[in-house]
């Protein structure tokens, strides 16, 4: 005679809608209370949507996957702290559609790099990498210094993230054309960069 388990064991597709059963209730028990805490949801003090500028050099990070070699999240360990700084709290990405956090460390964490070098340091750097860091085993950018800020595509995308919480105002919106004006893609990388993990600074 045979078992409920066995039943279970012998056919495949049971078994397949079992699993994702489990994983989906699991998921949703670990996930959905995020949703209604505080600390996950609502900005920490000082923290501001980016700036056209910086929303500019956000959208160039993704395009030239910089996210790929860097992360953007401080673990809560001794190791990691002393190394970067204080570890990331959910509060600080309130704002980013997608966040960057992630594992992979090709090249250091940069999310507390804002203020810890200058621009000019920046600039050399996404320039020539290996002379200001000579081990550093990343591609040189210098295209990005002759490239030009699109207004018009920042605008739009600062509208679409307001439709998903990000506070930005329509004078912020109407001025993110002016805002860009001149800039180069390299600026507001630079600019983007520098804002990384300030917010949670100022605070503290």
């Amino acid at each position: 005679m045979s078992t409920t388990h066995e039943i279970v064991e012998k056919n495949i597709g049971i078994m397949m809608v079992l699993i994702l059963l489990v994983v989906s209730v699991g998921g949703l028990v670990e996930i959905v209370p995020l949703f209604f805490q505080k600390s996950t949801t609502e900005p920490v003090a000082g923290l501001k949507p980016y700036t056209a500028l910086q929303l500019a050099g956000r959208d160039v990070y993704q395009r030239e996957g910089c996210y790929v070699c860097h992360s953007q999240m401080i673990r809560p360990f001794r190791a990691e702290t002393e190394r970067y700084g204080h570890y990331s709290v959910a509060g600080e990405f309130v704002y980013d559609h997608p966040f960057q956090w992630g594992s992979k460390r090709t090249g250091p964490d940069l999310a507390r790099v804002g203020g810890r070098y200058s621009d000019d340091w920046h600039r050399a750097h996404l320039r020539m990498p290996r002379d200001v860091v000579p081990e550093s085993n990343m591609p040189a950018y210098p295209w990005l210094q002759n490239a030009m800020v699109d207004g018009e595509t920042i605008a739009k995308h600062m509208q679409g993230l307001r439709l998903v919480g990000v506070p930005y105002t329509d004078a912020d919106i109407a001025g993110a054309k002016e805002a860009v004006a001149g800039k180069t893609e390299e600026d507001a990388l630079i600019a983007y960069l520098q804002s990384l993990g300030t917010a949670l600074k100022t605070s503290r």
